[in-house]
């Protein structure tokens, strides 16, 4: 049909037709998904595939094989929805008449009342009033069970296409006998189909008509079969919302007892079974109440709405603490799927779900943590303001079991096989800078990022744990255990033993890009970083030479002209003395990259303006952590006395950094002044109030951002040429290349206590490099040491 349509319809067509009156059910499945495709690919126009195909169509719908006539019945609701209503009246609604009597089989019965469904939105009110509602009254009224349940469900689209008006004097009617049918199923299907017409009718049907039939219904539900209990707790949330404002008082608390004891169904059978059932009945009896209750933890959220959030913790705390409690798994797993709901809803009430989330922090299960995790930063964020905007008390300080509870969990994903479950949790606790304090972070978690990076098998949890490792680094407050993360980093990753180790640190380097400003990068990573180039394993030389393009984009011109003589250098000797083919094809391309890449200047460029905007932020944002802590250290010397909200606000307006400044202006760092003592302890209170809100402020703000951090691509307008390298020899270096820079360069503020291998913006060491390593002996050490290179 693709290639010759017209003689595929005249020759192959016709022995199509004379195969398929024998076919088995494998050539009738193939054939009706090929008629299906040739349609929605219009292979051929509406018309001639209705002359060519569609009575072949109809033939096979009442095929003996149920899987066989489902598939031809697909294929025709799909035509129906492109055929014209000529075609439809003639071909397919005239024959209907007929194929719906009673005279018929069930099978072409059913499959009328499911063609009427489509049919309804193709015809106009007039067509449909005269020629399809009396088959669908007919087929409502059908002596066989299956028929009036499948034409029930087909009555919310006949309902949909007929308007509200018709619906309520043909469609209610109907659906009112049959909600009252002696069939179980048939009732079940009117109930759902009332349900689901809720906002068709007006509140006079609502509160007359359907409210009642609602009543009856769920009084006699205990009485019937279980399965309609699994469909009634399903709907109950929707149903209470579609009636919400028609409820008495005394309605409202008998809807909410009867969701209660949905809750609790199968928990409190004080007498046990019934005797006279056998033990596959009990079973299967206990997992549709597993049902019953996995359904009203779905739509506990809709509950809180109907009771109102401001009488949760007197109305449903009960029934929430026993569905965070319930036995079975798909339980606990559903309500954890609606916690972040639930805490939404609850607002400046969340604390009275503390306990709950603990507890599904702890759960035995895996399957109920993930679910919880997929919310937590927003869950811990809520639970952290009391579900208020006011962020300057954090209220997890009254959970003590909350750090206990979120460690446990790392642990117990960590010891099982799901690492996607581990991966998940270690991404989302990035968020933990904001909700817990920098101390807790370091003692309880910071270590145990370091411990998965260098022990865990699964390369994703590595890189999880790494990016993690790397945010809590952000935001640590005391400059002391930042140096120790960064040496950590640089000693047991960098110049570790084994090259999986410094793979890991590599990637380590990424994410410090991403997320950290550039001079940081280069004061602490750049050197320990490019020593790699001399790295004995061929695998962690080639995966430097992708990231070379990031981390030449870090450097800025004149300022880091140094540091890019080295990276030349690295990448010369890469060219000159490489053995392995593979990397040296990875280098040769590098180089090219790296010789199309412009330079970030000092000064602010129109072309980066964005990127440099946001690298100053960062910057700053760094800075002030440093003056966060000087400052508190000169606020626990003196006897301060507690500020004011009013000159809260005014010293935090006051000292706040236009994000739009010139980076050529400094930033105020506490020391010598010439003003008065009064107007120098002002500013430094100031700055400190300013200070302390940059775990929430700050990191509120650039939390979200991080993902949307792409390492900064940048520029070489000062860069020598680098594509035409491998064909020219060494060049020897100035002094000049190692000289130290200026030590009044704004990253001079990241000095650390400790010794640490630093390419500071203020300091320009240079890198004595190796030409070989070992993963299996001593750990490898970074040479820093100045020297003067000769050609």
């Amino acid at each position: 049909m693709r290639q010759n349509p017209s003689e595929t319809l005249r020759r192959v067509l016709p022995k199509v037709r004379e195969v398929l009156h024998v076919a088995g059910v494998e050539i009738q499945l193939t054939a009706a998904a090929s008629f299906l495709t040739i349609l929605q690919e219009e292979s051929v126009s509406i018309h001639t595939y209705a002359h060519s195909f569609l009575q072949i169509i109809l033939l096979h719908l009442e095929h003996r094989d149920a899987g066989v006539s489902n598939a031809w019945l697909e294929t025709l609701l799909s035509v129906i929805e492109a055929l014209p209503k000529e075609t439809l009246r003639h071909e397919i609604l005239n024959p209907l008449v007929s194929k719906a009597q009673l005279s018929q089989t069930i099978q072409s019965r059913l499959v009328s009342c499911k063609i009427l469904g489509k049919l309804t939105n193709k015809f106009d009110g007039h067509t449909i009033k005269r020629e399809i509602i009396p088959l669908v009254k007919s087929l409502c009224q059908d002596v066989e069970y299956e028929v009036r349940s499948c034409m029930c469900r087909h009555l919310e689209n006949i309902a949909q296409g007929i308007g509200a008006d018709l619906t309520k004097s043909v469609v209610l009617p109907e659906l009112i006998e049959l909600s009252r049918d002696e069939g179980c199923s048939v009732r079940l299907a009117a109930f759902e189909t009332l349900v689901n017409l809720l906002d068709i009718f007006d509140a006079d049907d609502r509160s007359q008509t359907i409210l009642p039939l609602v009543k009856s219904f769920c009084e006699k539900s205990f009485k019937a079969d279980e399965s309609i209990l699994i469909s009634l707790s399903f709907h109950l949330g929707k149903l209470c919302h579609g009636l919400y404002g028609i409820f008495t008082p005394d309605q409202h608390l008998r809807f909410l007892e009867f969701y209660k004891k949905l809750c609790t169904l199968g928990l409190q059978q004080e007498n046990g079974h019934n005797e006279n059932q056998i033990p596959s009945q009990i079973l299967e009896q206990e997992k549709k109440y597993i049902s019953v209750r996995k359904n009203c933890a779905y739509n506990f959220p809709a509950m809180i709405v109907f009771v109102d959030p401001k009488n949760f913790h007197l109305e449903l705390y009960s029934t929430f603490f026993c569905l965070c409690h319930d036995p079975e798994v798909p339980v606990r797993y559903t309500i954890a799927i609606c916690f972040y709901e639930v805490s939404k809803l609850l607002n400046s009430g969340v604390y009275l779900i503390h306990k709950e989330l603990i507890t599904l922090l702890q759960d035995e299960s895996l399957e109920v943590l993930d679910a919880l995790i997929d919310h937590l930063p927003e869950i811990l964020e809520l639970m952290s303001t009391g579900g208020e905007n006011n962020i300057q008390e954090n209220k997890l300080s009254s959970l003590p079991d909350l750090i206990p509870a979120l460690t446990a969990a790392e642990q117990r994903a960590a010891a099982s096989l799901k690492w996607r479950t581990h991966e998940k949790l270690l991404q989302k606790y990035a968020c933990l800078p904001h909700v817990i304090s920098s101390d807790q972070i370091y003692y309880r978690f910071l270590q145990r990022m370091f411990t998965i990076m260098m022990t865990n098998n699964v390369l994703p949890v590595q890189k999880a744990a790494s990016r993690t490792l790397c945010i809590f680094l952000r935001y640590n407050r005391k400059q002391e255990q930042r140096h120790e993360v960064i040496q950590k980093l640089i000693e047991q990753l960098g110049q570790g033993k084994s090259y999986w180790s410094r793979l890991r640190f590599l990637d380590t380097c990424e994410f410090i890009i991403e997320i950290f400003s550039k001079s940081f990068f280069c004061k602490y990573f750049f050197l320990p970083a490019i020593e790699l180039t001399h790295d004995p394993v061929a695998n962690v030389r080639m995966k430097l030479c992708y990231l070379l393009p990031k981390v030449k984009s870090t450097l800025k011109i004149p300022a880091d002209k140094h540091l890019l003589q080295q990276l030349e250098m690295c990448v010369r000797k890469l060219l000159c003395q490489e053995k392995d083919k593979d990397v040296l094809a990875i280098v040769k391309r590098t180089v090219l990259e790296l010789d199309r890449m412009e330079m970030s200047m000092d000064s602010f460029q129109k072309k980066f303006y964005e990127k440099d905007l946001l690298d100053q932020e960062k910057e700053r944002e760094e800075l002030l952590l440093l003056e966060m802590e000087q400052l508190e250290k000169e606020k626990q010397q003196n006897d301060g006395r507690p500020m004011s909200e009013k000159t809260f606000e005014k010293k935090r307006r006051d000292t706040k950094t236009p994000t739009n400044l010139p980076k050529s202006i400094p930033i105020s760092v506490p020391g010598p002044s010439s003003s008065s003592p009064s107007t120098s302890k002002e500013i430094k209170k100031s700055k400190l109030i300013r200070s302390q809100s940059i775990n929430n402020q700050a990191f509120h703000a650039k939390y979200g951002n991080l993902d949307k951090c792409a390492s900064k691509s940048s520029t070489a307008a000062y860069a020598p040429s680098l594509s035409g390298l491998a064909k020219t020899s060494m060049i020897s270096l100035t002094d000049d290349s190692f000289r130290t820079r200026n030590a009044s360069s704004l990253s001079s503020s990241f000095s650390p206590n400790s010794p640490l291998p630093s390419t500071s913006r203020g300091t320009g060491n240079s890198v004595d490099p190796k030409s070989s390593g070992s993963k299996d002996t001593q750990p490898r050490k970074a040479t820093l040491k100045s020297r003067k290179s000769n050609p």
